[in-house]
Protein backbone atom coordinates (compact mmCIF):
# COMPACT_ATOMS: atom_id res chain seq x y z
CA UNK A 1 0.00 0.00 0.00
CA UNK A 2 2.79 2.23 0.89
CA UNK A 3 4.44 1.65 -2.95
CA UNK A 4 0.97 2.70 -4.15
CA UNK A 5 0.71 5.86 -2.26
CA UNK A 6 4.69 6.83 -3.10
CA UNK A 7 3.32 6.24 -6.55
CA UNK A 8 0.05 8.44 -5.96
CA UNK A 9 2.18 10.88 -4.79
CA UNK A 10 4.58 11.60 -7.68
CA UNK A 11 1.81 11.26 -10.43
CA UNK A 12 -0.21 14.38 -8.34
CA UNK A 13 2.74 15.94 -8.37
CA UNK A 14 3.45 15.67 -11.94
CA UNK A 15 -0.08 16.94 -12.64
CA UNK A 16 0.21 19.96 -11.09
CA UNK A 17 3.49 20.28 -13.11
CA UNK A 18 2.29 20.04 -15.85
CA UNK A 19 -0.97 22.29 -14.98
CA UNK A 20 1.69 24.95 -13.89
CA UNK A 21 3.75 24.86 -17.23
CA UNK A 22 0.25 25.28 -19.10
CA UNK A 23 -0.88 28.14 -17.13
CA UNK A 24 2.76 30.07 -17.62
CA UNK A 25 2.21 28.85 -21.62
CA UNK A 26 -1.37 30.29 -21.32
CA UNK A 27 -0.13 34.15 -20.31
CA UNK A 28 1.94 33.77 -23.31
CA UNK A 29 -0.17 32.44 -25.76
CA UNK A 30 -3.20 34.78 -24.50
CA UNK A 31 -1.18 37.86 -24.54
CA UNK A 32 0.39 37.10 -27.75
CA UNK A 33 -3.57 36.81 -29.65
CA UNK A 34 -4.44 40.08 -27.98
CA UNK A 35 -1.66 41.95 -29.52
CA UNK A 36 -2.65 40.22 -32.69
CA UNK A 37 0.97 38.04 -33.02
CA UNK A 38 0.31 34.84 -34.88
CA UNK A 39 1.33 31.48 -32.68
CA UNK A 40 2.03 28.47 -34.59
CA UNK A 41 2.39 26.45 -31.45
CA UNK A 42 1.57 26.03 -28.00
CA UNK A 43 3.22 22.84 -26.70
CA UNK A 44 3.33 21.37 -22.71
CA UNK A 45 6.46 19.54 -23.07
CA UNK A 46 9.56 18.59 -24.61
CA UNK A 47 10.90 16.04 -27.03
CA UNK A 48 8.52 13.69 -29.17
CA UNK A 49 4.62 14.99 -29.49
CA UNK A 50 2.40 12.27 -27.96
CA UNK A 51 -0.46 14.57 -28.67
CA UNK A 52 -2.13 17.78 -30.62
CA UNK A 53 -5.00 19.45 -32.18
CA UNK A 54 -5.04 22.37 -34.25
CA UNK A 55 -7.53 24.62 -33.59
CA UNK A 56 -7.46 28.26 -35.81
CA UNK A 57 -3.90 29.10 -36.37
CA UNK A 58 -2.41 27.02 -33.39
CA UNK A 59 -1.59 24.28 -32.80
CA UNK A 60 -2.43 22.46 -29.32
CA UNK A 61 0.24 19.71 -27.63
CA UNK A 62 1.77 17.52 -25.37
CA UNK A 63 4.80 16.23 -25.52
CA UNK A 64 6.85 13.18 -24.03
CA UNK A 65 9.11 15.29 -21.26
CA UNK A 66 7.04 17.05 -18.96
CA UNK A 67 10.23 19.40 -17.60
CA UNK A 68 9.15 22.48 -19.21
CA UNK A 69 6.93 23.99 -22.51
CA UNK A 70 6.72 26.81 -25.12
CA UNK A 71 4.93 28.91 -27.71
CA UNK A 72 5.91 30.03 -31.22
CA UNK A 73 5.66 33.14 -31.72
CA UNK A 74 6.45 34.06 -35.70
CA UNK A 75 9.41 36.45 -36.17
CA UNK A 76 10.87 36.44 -32.41
CA UNK A 77 14.06 39.11 -34.09
CA UNK A 78 14.14 41.41 -36.66
CA UNK A 79 15.63 41.12 -40.06
CA UNK A 80 19.30 41.43 -40.42
CA UNK A 81 21.35 44.60 -41.12
CA UNK A 82 20.88 44.47 -44.90
CA UNK A 83 17.25 43.96 -44.57
CA UNK A 84 17.39 40.50 -45.34
CA UNK A 85 16.13 37.15 -43.14
CA UNK A 86 19.39 35.20 -43.41
CA UNK A 87 23.12 36.14 -44.36
CA UNK A 88 25.49 33.35 -43.82
CA UNK A 89 29.34 33.69 -42.92
CA UNK A 90 32.06 31.84 -41.82
CA UNK A 91 31.93 33.28 -38.33
CA UNK A 92 30.10 30.70 -35.66
CA UNK A 93 28.82 33.21 -34.01
CA UNK A 94 27.19 34.90 -37.06
CA UNK A 95 26.14 31.63 -37.88
CA UNK A 96 24.14 30.94 -34.42
CA UNK A 97 22.94 34.30 -34.69
CA UNK A 98 21.21 33.82 -38.30
CA UNK A 99 20.04 30.16 -37.55
CA UNK A 100 18.09 31.85 -34.96
CA UNK A 101 17.00 34.44 -36.98
CA UNK A 102 15.93 31.99 -40.17
CA UNK A 103 14.18 29.79 -37.18
CA UNK A 104 11.85 32.78 -35.88
CA UNK A 105 10.63 33.35 -40.02
CA UNK A 106 10.20 29.42 -40.94
CA UNK A 107 6.59 29.45 -40.05
CA UNK A 108 6.13 33.25 -41.87
CA UNK A 109 3.23 33.53 -44.31
CA UNK A 110 1.95 35.57 -46.46
CA UNK A 111 0.07 38.51 -44.98
CA UNK A 112 1.91 37.90 -41.89
CA UNK A 113 4.31 41.15 -42.36
CA UNK A 114 2.25 42.61 -39.68
CA UNK A 115 2.24 39.89 -36.77
CA UNK A 116 5.54 39.61 -35.62
CA UNK A 117 6.45 39.84 -32.30
CA UNK A 118 9.09 42.20 -33.13
CA UNK A 119 6.94 44.96 -34.93
CA UNK A 120 5.28 45.17 -31.61
CA UNK A 121 5.64 48.19 -29.49
CA UNK A 122 8.36 47.42 -26.78
CA UNK A 123 5.77 48.02 -24.39
CA UNK A 124 3.50 45.30 -25.51
CA UNK A 125 6.20 43.27 -25.99
CA UNK A 126 7.36 43.39 -22.36
CA UNK A 127 3.54 42.55 -21.95
CA UNK A 128 3.63 39.08 -23.77
CA UNK A 129 6.86 38.04 -22.21
CA UNK A 130 5.99 38.91 -18.76
CA UNK A 131 2.47 37.36 -18.95
CA UNK A 132 3.91 33.88 -18.18
CA UNK A 133 6.09 34.34 -15.28
CA UNK A 134 3.18 36.11 -13.80
CA UNK A 135 0.58 33.36 -14.01
CA UNK A 136 3.03 31.37 -12.27
CA UNK A 137 3.06 33.72 -9.45
CA UNK A 138 -0.89 34.50 -9.76
CA UNK A 139 -1.11 30.78 -9.46
CA UNK A 140 1.47 30.48 -6.08
CA UNK A 141 -0.21 33.07 -4.42
CA UNK A 142 -3.73 30.91 -4.92
CA UNK A 143 -2.47 27.70 -3.60
CA UNK A 144 -0.13 29.95 -0.53
CA UNK A 145 -3.66 31.85 0.13
CA UNK A 146 -6.03 28.43 0.04
CA UNK A 147 -3.10 26.80 2.22
CA UNK A 148 -2.32 29.34 4.73
CA UNK A 149 -5.86 30.16 4.94
CA UNK A 150 -7.56 27.24 4.57
CA UNK A 151 -5.98 24.11 5.59
CA UNK A 152 -3.27 25.99 7.63
CA UNK A 153 0.52 25.39 8.28
CA UNK A 154 2.28 23.09 10.97
CA UNK A 155 2.98 25.61 13.75
CA UNK A 156 4.88 24.60 16.80
CA UNK A 157 2.52 26.22 19.66
CA UNK A 158 3.16 26.69 23.11
CA UNK A 159 1.67 23.40 24.18
CA UNK A 160 3.92 20.65 26.10
CA UNK A 161 4.17 17.38 23.60
CA UNK A 162 6.31 15.67 26.14
CA UNK A 163 8.75 16.28 29.01
CA UNK A 164 11.87 15.16 28.80
CA UNK A 165 13.28 13.03 32.05
CA UNK A 166 16.54 14.31 32.34
CA UNK A 167 18.56 17.53 31.11
CA UNK A 168 21.25 16.57 28.54
CA UNK A 169 23.42 18.86 25.80
CA UNK A 170 21.90 19.91 22.52
CA UNK A 171 21.98 16.57 20.38
CA UNK A 172 22.27 13.93 22.83
CA UNK A 173 19.11 11.45 23.64
CA UNK A 174 16.89 11.73 26.43
CA UNK A 175 15.83 7.86 25.85
CA UNK A 176 18.90 6.21 28.07
CA UNK A 177 19.27 8.90 30.99
CA UNK A 178 22.96 9.13 32.11
CA UNK A 179 23.10 8.05 36.01
CA UNK A 180 24.76 11.59 37.03
CA UNK A 181 21.97 13.21 34.53
CA UNK A 182 19.68 15.61 36.83
CA UNK A 183 16.20 15.67 35.63
CA UNK A 184 14.65 18.41 33.72
CA UNK A 185 13.65 21.94 35.38
CA UNK A 186 10.09 20.87 33.90
CA UNK A 187 9.49 17.53 35.43
CA UNK A 188 10.63 18.75 39.09
CA UNK A 189 7.93 21.62 38.61
CA UNK A 190 5.14 18.89 37.43
CA UNK A 191 4.71 20.18 34.19
CA UNK A 192 2.75 17.60 32.05
CA UNK A 193 1.74 16.58 28.44
CA UNK A 194 -0.80 18.60 26.65
CA UNK A 195 -0.08 21.95 29.37
CA UNK A 196 -0.72 24.93 27.50
CA UNK A 197 1.41 28.14 28.80
CA UNK A 198 -0.42 31.17 29.66
CA UNK A 199 2.40 32.79 31.13
CA UNK A 200 5.90 32.66 31.29
CA UNK A 201 8.19 34.75 35.10
CA UNK A 202 4.86 37.24 34.72
CA UNK A 203 4.97 37.89 30.82
CA UNK A 204 1.51 36.67 29.07
CA UNK A 205 2.39 33.88 26.65
CA UNK A 206 1.49 34.90 22.92
CA UNK A 207 3.05 32.30 20.46
CA UNK A 208 5.99 29.53 20.93
CA UNK A 209 8.91 31.27 19.74
CA UNK A 210 8.62 34.14 22.56
CA UNK A 211 7.56 31.50 25.25
CA UNK A 212 10.96 29.93 24.13
CA UNK A 213 13.01 33.35 23.94
CA UNK A 214 11.80 34.13 27.54
CA UNK A 215 13.03 30.79 28.88
CA UNK A 216 16.21 31.56 27.60
CA UNK A 217 16.28 34.53 29.42
CA UNK A 218 15.94 33.21 33.06
CA UNK A 219 19.00 30.23 33.58
CA UNK A 220 18.71 29.70 37.26
CA UNK A 221 16.39 32.19 38.35
CA UNK A 222 12.78 30.80 40.33
CA UNK A 223 9.57 31.79 37.98
CA UNK A 224 6.26 31.34 38.11
CA UNK A 225 4.44 29.66 34.91
CA UNK A 226 0.91 29.73 34.58
CA UNK A 227 -0.67 26.80 32.34
CA UNK A 228 -3.97 25.46 31.27
CA UNK A 229 -4.89 22.10 32.21
CA UNK A 230 -7.83 20.47 31.58
CA UNK A 231 -9.73 23.63 31.41
CA UNK A 232 -7.89 24.61 34.49
CA UNK A 233 -5.12 27.55 34.75
CA UNK A 234 -2.66 25.81 37.15
CA UNK A 235 0.41 27.89 38.65
CA UNK A 236 3.49 26.62 39.34
CA UNK A 237 7.58 27.05 40.11
CA UNK A 238 10.16 26.41 37.87
CA UNK A 239 13.98 27.27 38.15
CA UNK A 240 15.42 26.80 34.34
CA UNK A 241 18.59 25.26 33.94
CA UNK A 242 21.89 26.46 32.55
CA UNK A 243 22.34 24.60 29.39
CA UNK A 244 24.17 23.93 25.95
CA UNK A 245 21.11 24.29 23.47
CA UNK A 246 20.80 24.80 19.96
CA UNK A 247 21.25 29.01 18.63
CA UNK A 248 17.87 29.99 16.73
CA UNK A 249 17.91 32.88 14.21
CA UNK A 250 15.18 35.77 14.93
CA UNK A 251 12.58 33.83 13.42
CA UNK A 252 13.12 31.36 15.98
CA UNK A 253 14.59 28.43 13.12
CA UNK A 254 17.30 26.44 14.18
CA UNK A 255 20.95 28.04 13.01
CA UNK A 256 22.81 24.92 11.97
CA UNK A 257 26.08 24.18 13.51
CA UNK A 258 25.53 26.50 16.40
CA UNK A 259 24.89 26.58 19.71
CA UNK A 260 24.36 28.86 22.89
CA UNK A 261 24.65 28.50 26.69
CA UNK A 262 21.05 29.58 27.68
CA UNK A 263 18.10 28.98 29.83
CA UNK A 264 17.01 24.61 29.78
CA UNK A 265 13.17 24.24 30.85
CA UNK A 266 13.05 20.35 29.21
CA UNK A 267 10.39 20.19 27.01
CA UNK A 268 9.02 19.34 23.53
CA UNK A 269 6.58 21.79 22.48
CA UNK A 270 3.62 20.23 20.00
CA UNK A 271 2.97 21.05 16.28
CA UNK A 272 -0.12 21.34 14.93
CA UNK A 273 -1.87 22.90 11.99
CA UNK A 274 -2.88 26.25 12.20
CA UNK A 275 -4.94 28.56 9.98
CA UNK A 276 -3.95 32.36 9.03
CA UNK A 277 -5.55 35.51 8.51
CA UNK A 278 -5.37 36.83 5.10
CA UNK A 279 -2.36 39.43 6.41
CA UNK A 280 -0.82 37.11 8.41
CA UNK A 281 -0.65 34.75 4.95
CA UNK A 282 0.70 37.62 3.28
CA UNK A 283 3.33 38.41 5.48
CA UNK A 284 3.98 34.50 5.13
CA UNK A 285 4.10 34.88 1.29
CA UNK A 286 6.30 38.26 1.37
CA UNK A 287 8.82 36.29 3.72
CA UNK A 288 8.64 33.42 1.39
CA UNK A 289 9.40 35.78 -1.99
CA UNK A 290 12.60 37.62 0.16
CA UNK A 291 13.65 34.04 1.07
CA UNK A 292 13.16 32.71 -2.43
CA UNK A 293 15.51 35.83 -4.29
CA UNK A 294 18.02 35.66 -1.31
CA UNK A 295 18.40 31.35 -2.52
CA UNK A 296 18.33 32.23 -6.15
CA UNK A 297 21.15 34.73 -5.47
CA UNK A 298 23.27 32.14 -3.46
CA UNK A 299 22.87 29.60 -6.02
CA UNK A 300 26.13 29.25 -7.39
CA UNK A 301 27.29 28.73 -4.39
CA UNK A 302 26.07 25.63 -3.85
CA UNK A 303 27.08 24.04 -6.65
CA UNK A 304 30.25 22.81 -4.57
CA UNK A 305 27.62 20.86 -2.29
CA UNK A 306 25.61 19.34 -4.66
CA UNK A 307 28.74 17.56 -6.11
CA UNK A 308 30.22 16.56 -2.91
CA UNK A 309 26.56 14.99 -2.61
CA UNK A 310 27.38 12.95 -5.46
CA UNK A 311 30.68 11.70 -4.29
CA UNK A 312 30.22 11.88 -0.58
CA UNK A 313 28.56 10.25 1.62
CA UNK A 314 27.04 12.57 3.94
CA UNK A 315 23.34 12.98 4.01
CA UNK A 316 22.42 15.46 1.69
CA UNK A 317 21.47 19.35 3.66
CA UNK A 318 17.82 20.73 3.23
CA UNK A 319 18.73 23.79 1.63
CA UNK A 320 20.23 21.87 -1.26
CA UNK A 321 19.09 23.16 -4.28
CA UNK A 322 16.56 19.95 -5.72
CA UNK A 323 15.48 19.76 -9.40
CA UNK A 324 12.12 18.65 -10.69
CA UNK A 325 13.12 14.52 -9.75
CA UNK A 326 13.91 15.14 -7.10
CA UNK A 327 10.31 17.23 -6.05
CA UNK A 328 8.58 14.51 -7.45
CA UNK A 329 10.52 11.92 -4.45
CA UNK A 330 9.01 14.40 -2.12
CA UNK A 331 5.62 14.79 -3.46
CA UNK A 332 6.18 10.53 -3.15
CA UNK A 333 7.19 10.27 0.33
CA UNK A 334 4.98 12.62 2.04
CA UNK A 335 2.41 10.14 0.68
CA UNK A 336 3.88 7.18 1.48
CA UNK A 337 3.92 8.54 5.20
CA UNK A 338 1.18 7.48 8.06
CA UNK A 339 0.00 11.40 8.35
CA UNK A 340 -3.44 12.73 7.71
CA UNK A 341 -4.40 13.43 4.01
CA UNK A 342 -4.76 17.05 5.16
CA UNK A 343 -1.51 17.42 5.92
CA UNK A 344 -0.29 15.20 3.13
CA UNK A 345 -2.47 17.28 0.53
CA UNK A 346 -1.31 20.94 2.27
CA UNK A 347 2.94 19.45 1.56
CA UNK A 348 1.79 19.20 -2.05
CA UNK A 349 0.19 22.29 -1.92
CA UNK A 350 3.34 23.92 -0.34
CA UNK A 351 5.49 22.40 -3.40
CA UNK A 352 3.53 23.43 -6.29
CA UNK A 353 3.06 26.88 -4.80
CA UNK A 354 7.43 26.83 -4.42
CA UNK A 355 8.02 25.70 -7.56
CA UNK A 356 5.80 28.51 -9.26
CA UNK A 357 6.86 31.07 -7.05
CA UNK A 358 10.52 29.93 -7.91
CA UNK A 359 9.43 29.80 -12.10
CA UNK A 360 8.50 33.46 -11.54
CA UNK A 361 11.92 34.54 -10.10
CA UNK A 362 13.92 31.91 -12.16
CA UNK A 363 12.18 33.57 -15.65
CA UNK A 364 12.79 36.88 -14.26
CA UNK A 365 16.54 37.04 -14.40
CA UNK A 366 17.56 39.04 -17.22
CA UNK A 367 19.29 36.49 -19.48
CA UNK A 368 18.50 35.03 -22.50
CA UNK A 369 17.10 32.54 -23.50
CA UNK A 370 14.27 33.21 -20.25
CA UNK A 371 11.45 35.44 -20.71
CA UNK A 372 13.52 38.24 -18.30
CA UNK A 373 16.08 38.30 -20.97
CA UNK A 374 13.67 39.04 -24.02
CA UNK A 375 11.66 41.90 -21.33
CA UNK A 376 15.67 43.54 -20.80
CA UNK A 377 16.40 43.70 -24.90
CA UNK A 378 12.42 45.42 -25.20
CA UNK A 379 13.28 48.02 -22.58
CA UNK A 380 16.55 48.59 -23.82
CA UNK A 381 14.71 49.28 -27.18
CA UNK A 382 12.23 51.75 -25.66
CA UNK A 383 14.73 53.66 -24.14
CA UNK A 384 16.81 54.24 -26.87
CA UNK A 385 14.31 55.35 -29.05
CA UNK A 386 13.30 57.64 -26.12
CA UNK A 387 16.42 58.77 -26.03
CA UNK A 388 17.00 59.56 -29.97
CA UNK A 389 13.62 61.03 -29.87
CA UNK A 390 14.53 63.38 -27.19
CA UNK A 391 17.90 64.92 -28.70
CA UNK A 392 16.26 64.29 -32.23
CA UNK A 393 18.33 61.83 -33.86
CA UNK A 394 17.32 59.27 -36.40
CA UNK A 395 15.07 55.97 -34.94
CA UNK A 396 17.51 53.87 -33.85
CA UNK A 397 15.17 51.08 -34.82
CA UNK A 398 14.08 47.68 -32.92
CA UNK A 399 17.05 46.16 -31.19
CA UNK A 400 18.23 42.99 -32.48
CA UNK A 401 18.12 40.45 -29.55
CA UNK A 402 19.29 37.98 -32.09
CA UNK A 403 22.99 39.29 -32.35
CA UNK A 404 22.48 38.26 -27.93
CA UNK A 405 22.30 34.65 -29.27
CA UNK A 406 25.79 33.69 -28.62
CA UNK A 407 25.41 34.53 -25.01
CA UNK A 408 21.82 33.10 -24.50
CA UNK A 409 23.15 29.51 -25.67
CA UNK A 410 26.42 29.73 -23.45
CA UNK A 411 24.06 30.36 -20.34
CA UNK A 412 21.62 27.61 -21.76
CA UNK A 413 24.47 25.61 -21.34
CA UNK A 414 25.41 26.92 -17.93
CA UNK A 415 21.41 25.96 -16.89
CA UNK A 416 21.67 22.27 -18.54
CA UNK A 417 24.87 21.40 -16.51
CA UNK A 418 23.27 22.38 -13.39
CA UNK A 419 20.27 20.91 -13.97
CA UNK A 420 21.90 17.74 -14.96
CA UNK A 421 23.75 18.18 -11.82
CA UNK A 422 20.78 18.33 -9.61
CA UNK A 423 19.25 15.75 -10.91
CA UNK A 424 22.10 13.18 -10.62
CA UNK A 425 22.43 14.59 -7.05
CA UNK A 426 18.46 14.12 -6.90
CA UNK A 427 18.72 10.30 -7.58
CA UNK A 428 22.08 8.94 -6.08
CA UNK A 429 21.64 10.83 -2.64
CA UNK A 430 17.81 12.64 -2.66
CA UNK A 431 16.71 15.16 -0.03
CA UNK A 432 14.92 13.23 2.52
CA UNK A 433 11.70 14.20 5.34
CA UNK A 434 12.20 13.65 8.57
Amino acid sequence: MTTVMWVVGILLFVLGLLFSIAWHELGHLSTAKLFGIRVPQYMVGFGRTIWSRKRGETEYGLKAIPLGGYIRMIGMFPPGADGRITQRSSSPWRTMIEDAREASYEEIEPGDEDRMFYTRKPWKRVIVMFAGPFMNLILAFVLFLGLFMGIGVRTTVPTIAYVNKCVVTVGQSTDDCPADAPPTPAAVAGLQQGDTFVSFNGIPVTDYKQLQAEIRKAPKQTVPIVVERGGERVTLTATPAENVVQKVDKDGFPVKGETVTAGFLGFAPRQQMQQLTFGESTEQMASMAKSGVSALIALPGKIPGLWHAIVGDDPRPMDSPMGMVGAARLGGDVFEMDLPLSEQLAFMVQLLAGINLSLFLFNMLPLLPLDGGHIAGALWESVRRRWARLFRRPDPGPFDVAKLMPAAYVVAGVFICFTALVMVADLVNPIRLN
